[in-house]
């Protein structure tokens, strides 16, 4: 382990620095969308030089792109209030103006037999991802079912346009989802008995 007062590497620096400009882009993208959504406002929320955006992620499709989903080589929280955490925001943002390329892509899932595998290949690899921060021999059921949840609140408000879904604030989804998450994690917010496993 390494010592606290031992300067980071520079690959821990650019993982910190990453995490930070995800973590401003995905509260971008949530309260203002897709359109309305600018490089340089992430970068300002980062406290990051708009290049330094620019060089880690390209341009803004790419940055939406990795800001609803998770790379294969990227580690979720290693604990169940840190997974709630990034799952909640990723979900802020799907429920928040998606591009015009995503509808397709989302209803293509339905449609097409090879975007649906990739779509289950990409399911497949995140509930194996947040399993890994879910305590109990049935984790990956547990984070399947979040997935699932996750999937079906997005179709739901996106492509069904339920309209208590469709009306409701990301805010106001996320604040309601967040105890289902908690159970399903066996997390327990302070003051509370965690939910039995």
């Amino acid at each position: 382990m390494r010592d606290a007062n031992e300067p980071m590497t520079r690959a821990e620096r650019r993982r910190r620095t990453e995490a930070r400009i995800l973590a401003a882009a995905r509260a971008r993208f949530a309260e203002v969308g897709y359109d309305r959504t600018t490089i340089r406002a992430v970068a300002a929320a980062a406290e990051v030089d708009p290049a330094l955006v620019m060089q880690y992620f390209g341009d803004k499709k790419e940055l939406f792109r990795r800001a609803v989903e998770v790379p294969p080589d990227e580690e979720l929280p290693g604990d169940p209030a840190g997974l709630i955490d990034l799952l909640l925001s990723i979900v802020g943002v799907k429920l928040g103006e998606l591009p015009q390329t995503s509808l397709p892509l989302l209803r293509s899932t339905f449609t097409h037999p090879e975007a649906t595998e990739r779509m289950r290949a990409a399911m497949t690899r995140q509930v194996g991802q947040a399993s890994a921060a879910i305590p109990g021999e049935d984790a990956e059921l547990r984070a399947a079912l979040i997935l699932a949840i996750l999937f079906g609140v997005s179709t739901g408000r996106n492509l069904i346009e339920l309209g208590p879904l469709r009306d409701a604030t990301p805010e106001q989804i996320t604040r309601l989802l967040r105890p289902c998450f908690e159970a399903l994690t066996g997390h327990a917010p302070p003051g509370q008995a965690p939910p039995e496993t």
